[in-house]
C-alpha cells in the first residue's frame, strides 16, 4: 500500500487530484452533514445537473467552463431557495424542476455543437486527468474559502440546522445563512464535477454524513467524523482507481458505501451490546 501511494505521487497530475480532492471531499463532507439533517441533501445532485449544463454551453462557445459554471450555478442555488420558500413547489420537486431542465439545455447544447466528446463525457462521470493546473489553483482557493466560511458561520449553521425557528427568535439571519450554505454548496459542487462528474458529486454530499450519523449523536460529532470518513475514502477510493485502472469517481463512491455498511453494521453491534 505505501508503495503504491508513493507511485501515486511520483505523477504530477495525481498530486493535483488528490490535493484538489481531499479539500472538495472535506468541503462536501462539512456541508453535507447540515444539508442532509435539513433534509435537502439532494440539492447537489439537482446542482450537479445545472452545472453540466453551464459546462456544455462553456465548451459550444469556448469558455472557460469553471469561470462560467460557478456563478450560473451560485445563481441556480439561489433560485432553488426562492422557489421553495416563496412558492407552492417545494423541496425535491424543486430540485427536480431545475436539474431536469439544467440537463436538458445542456444535452441540446452538447448535441448541436460538440457531440458527445471526451471533455463532455469527463464532466457527466469524472477524469482526474482533466484537472489542469488552472483548475487545480482555482479549486484550491475556492475550497480554502469554502472551508474559512463554515468555521467561521459554524455556530449559526448549527443553530440554522436545529432549529430555524428559534435560531431567527435570538437574531440570527437565518435566510442569510441558508443562502450562504447554498452558494458554499454550489461551488463544491462546482469543482468536484471535474473529478467526480455531475452524475456522482452529490455522493460526496449524503454518504460522509449519513455514515458518521450510524455511530456518532452530536453535531460536533458528526461534522467531524465526516470530515475525517470522506478525506479517507476519498484517498482509497484514488488509490484504488491508480491502481485497478478504475474510474475515479465510481471507485470513491463505492469506497463511501462499504464505509457506510461497516459503520451501520458497528451501531448495529453497539445496539445489541
Amino acid at each position: 500500500m505505501i508503495e503504491l501511494i508513493k507511485e501515486m505521487f511520483s505523477y504530477h497530475f495525481m498530486v493535483r487530484a488528490v490535493v484538489v480532492g481531499a479539500l472538495v471531499s472535506l468541503c462536501a463532507a462539512l456541508l453535507g452533514v447540515s444539508l442532509v439533517l435539513k433534509r435537502y441533501s439532494m440539492i447537489g445532485d439537482g446542482l450537479s445537473h445545472v452545472g453540466f449544463g453551464a459546462l456544455a454551453i462553456a465548451a459550444a462557445v469556448n469558455i472557460a467552463p469553471l469561470y462560467l459554471a460557478v456563478p450560473v450555478v451560485i445563481a441556480a442555488a439561489f433560485l432553488l431557495l426562492r422557489i421553495n420558500q416563496n412558492s407552492k413547489i417545494k423541496g425535491d420537486a424543486a430540485i427536480a424542476l431545475i436539474s431536469s431542465s439544467a440537463l436538458a439545455i445542456g444535452v441540446v447544447t452538447v448535441s448541436l455543437t460538440t457531440g458527445m466528446n471526451t471533455d463532455v463525457s469527463n464532466y457527466m462521470f469524472g477524469s482526474i486527468l482533466s484537472l489542469s493546473h488552472a483548475d487545480a489553483v482555482l479549486s484550491i482557493v475556492l475550497s480554502a474559502v469554502v472551508l474559512l466560511m463554515f468555521v467561521l458561520l459554524y455556530p449559526r449553521i448549527f443553530a440554522v440546522t436545529f432549529d430555524e425557528t428559534f435560531a431567527r427568535a435570538t437574531g440570527t439571519k437565518a435566510q442569510l445563512i441558508n443562502s450562504v450554505i447554498a452558494v458554499l454548496t454550489a461551488v463544491t459542487v462546482v469543482i468536484g464535477m471535474r473529478m467526480m462528474g455531475a452524475l456522482l458529486i452529490s455522493s460526496l454530499i449524503i454518504f460522509p454524513a449519513l455514515t458518521a450519523m450510524r455511530v456518532c449523536r452530536s453535531f460536533k460529532g458528526v461534522v467531524i467524523c465526516s470530515a475525517v470518513i470522506s478525506v479517507v475514502c476519498f484517498v482509497i477510493g484514488m488509490a484504488a482507481s491508480y491502481a485497478f485502472e478504475l474510474p475515479s469517481g465510481a471507485a470513491i463512491v463505492i469506497v463511501n458505501i462499504i464505509a457506510f455498511a461497516a459503520f451501520s453494521f458497528a451501531a448495529l453491534l453497539k445496539k445489541r451490546a
